[in-house]
């Protein structure tokens, strides 16, 4: 399979952002209604009283930047296929990577379709332990919903645990253009960085494992040609004039 040259870069990207976002001792999800740890705790418990399989590991299925930044202790790696579920940018970021006048928008397992990442095996003596770092990392930012799915692999399939869209919740930003998406992606930034740079670090991770995923390859050519329009205004992270949404930001 040949391999193919994405249009954006991280020379394009820092040149379009060179001023860091700064939050001002507030965290860098100050932005967000954060989950407090309580209703954390208690929602793992939940999902792990569900969990099928073997009782001593879990299964995770990885989509977007825990491919490429997992940050969790793993005992195995596969390559695998989820289906009924696919990769968009779907959720507004309002923190981290955006700000609440200048929200971005991230990935989620939305419905339909299928999607090709990567499934983690954690495993441990204490199970809940090893798996609440992750847990702690995507759910409290209240976009996420937890669901046990299938996931094809090589060996076989295996129950993992996926994060998927909370549709339910405020921010779900529900079915965006292209355009709209790629105009939120290039404007925002946020104390861990611009929007785009999770892009580029997501579809280079897919692009290396072969996954050719048409939404995201399309979203880095459309993002670099807006910060490749523009120069970036002095002390301000605002590449392009963002058009409309359907969904307030």
């Amino acid at each position: 399979m040949l391999k193919r040259s994405l249009t954006l870069d991280a020379a394009l990207i820092a040149r379009a952002h060179p001023h860091p976002v700064i939050a001002d001792g507030r965290g860098p999800g100050y932005g967000m209604a954060l989950m407090g740890e309580a209703e954390a705790e208690a929602r793992l418990d939940a999902v792990l009283a569900e969990k099928p399989g073997d009782a001593g590991s879990l299964w995770l299925f990885a989509y977007g930047a825990l491919m490429w930044r997992p940050e969790f202790p793993f005992c195995e790696r596969r390559e695998a296929r989820v289906r009924g579920w696919h990769r968009r940018f779907c959720l507004w970021q309002r923190g981290f990577r955006g700000t609440p006048e200048r929200p971005g928008v991230m990935l989620a397992l939305d419905r339909g379709g299928q999607c090709r990442g990567l499934a983690y095996r954690i495993a441990g003596d204490d199970l809940r332990d090893s798996v609440r770092p992750v847990w702690r990392r995507e759910m409290r930012g209240r976009g996420y919903a937890a669901r046990w799915v299938a996931a094809e692999t090589a060996a076989g399939p295996v129950p993992a645990l996926a994060f998927v869209a909370d549709r339910t919740g405020e921010r779900y930003a529900g079915r965006l253009t292209d355009a709209e998406i790629a105009a939120r992606i290039a404007a925002a930034c946020g104390p861990i960085g611009p929007s785009a740079e999770y892009l580029l670090n997501t579809v280079s991770a897919c692009e290396a494992l072969g996954i050719r995923d048409r939404h995201l390859f399309a979203m880095q050519a459309l993002v670099a040609e807006r910060l490749a329009a523009c120069d970036a205004p002095s002390g301000q992270n605002s590449p392009t004039p963002i058009p409309g949404s359907r969904r307030g930001g």
